[in-house]
């Protein structure tokens, strides 16, 4: 038992869990509709994207989250602006803005000699070293995505599943995905610093993916990927500390194992009781419930 609980009698491990719990709750909600909407691609190109404002802010000696802020809404502005062209696919749209923002963040870092440290933390994260006020900044974004959520439910599902039908039902699906894309804005810039934007992918997609296995219902979705982020959490600390790994890459590398094991145990399931068909998201029942 000690080497379960043993680490978290340590301060600094019980806020770097609390803090990875709030993530994690963050990133189920936003994620079960990345995943759901086929956004992933936009997902990895947004957390990248942040790098430009992260590293201006850091440079002029600003706040981090606020230049993440500005320069993931950009992104997402950019991809709301350019989507709109008949010429452009969504997918080259999202490419041409994701190196572009990536190379702009490179151009500012390569103009200081002292930003390696601080970029590396950008990157990976420092799940470790959360504070008490970064703790509440997290509740506030949890509030919040929460709010987006319930608020958003109807127009979410119906975009997600049949963009038509949003137009009938009068639910602006142009202002639908412009919310869920604050949504999304939203989980990656108060995750960055948690286990930075190369990581926060993880727990983003992987834990949403896993649970769309077994669930047919959003809201089961949401509630299993918010399951298995923070169990992601817990034993990615646990190993951290035992084998002397970086906190926030072993709490990615968990999820995804996660992921892969619940695919397996999905795909093993479904073979033993074939010929059923593997159950997915109930369409029909969203869309009613939505309606």
């Amino acid at each position: 038992m000690e080497w379960l609980v043993g680490p978290l009698e340590v301060t600094f491990v019980q806020r770097a869990l609390w803090g990875g719990i709030l993530v994690s709750l963050i990133c189920a909600l936003a994620g079960t509709w990345v995943v759901l909407r086929g956004m992933a691609f936009l997902g990895d190109a947004m957390s990248h994207g942040m790098l430009p404002g992260v590293a201006t802010a850091s440079l002029l000696g600003g706040n981090l989250l606020l230049g993440a802020a500005v320069s993931a809404g950009v992104m997402a502005l950019g991809v709301t602006v350019l989507g709109r062209s008949p010429r452009l696919s969504q997918d080259t749209s999202i490419g041409l803005l994701f190196v572009g923002m990536l190379s702009l963040g490179v151009i500012i870092v390569s103009r200081s000699q002292s930003f390696a440290v601080d970029l590396t933390g950008f990157l990976f994260g420092d799940v470790l070293a959360v504070r008490e006020r970064d703790l509440i900044l997290l509740a506030v974004a949890l509030g919040v995505a929460l709010a987006v959520s319930v608020v958003g439910y109807r127009p979410f599902v119906a975009l997600a599943f049949d963009e038509r039908k949003a137009h009938t039902l009068g639910l602006r699906p142009r202002a639908a995905h412009a919310a869920l894309l604050g949504l999304l804005t939203l989980a990656l810039v108060a995750s960055f610093h948690i286990v930075g934007t190369l990581l926060v992918f993880g727990l983003l997609i992987a834990p949403p993916a896993a649970a769309l296995h077994w669930a047919r219902r959003i809201p089961a979705v949401m509630a299993g990927a918010a399951l298995l982020g923070m169990t992601a959490t817990f034993f990615g600390l646990l190993l951290s500390w035992h084998l002397s790994t970086a906190a926030g890459a072993t709490i990615a590398a968990v999820a995804v194992v996660q992921f892969l094991l619940s695919t397996l145990a999905a795909r093993l399931h479904h073979r033993a009781r074939a010929p059923r068909a593997a159950p997915a998201i109930d369409t029909r029942m969203e869309c009613e419930h939505s309606s």
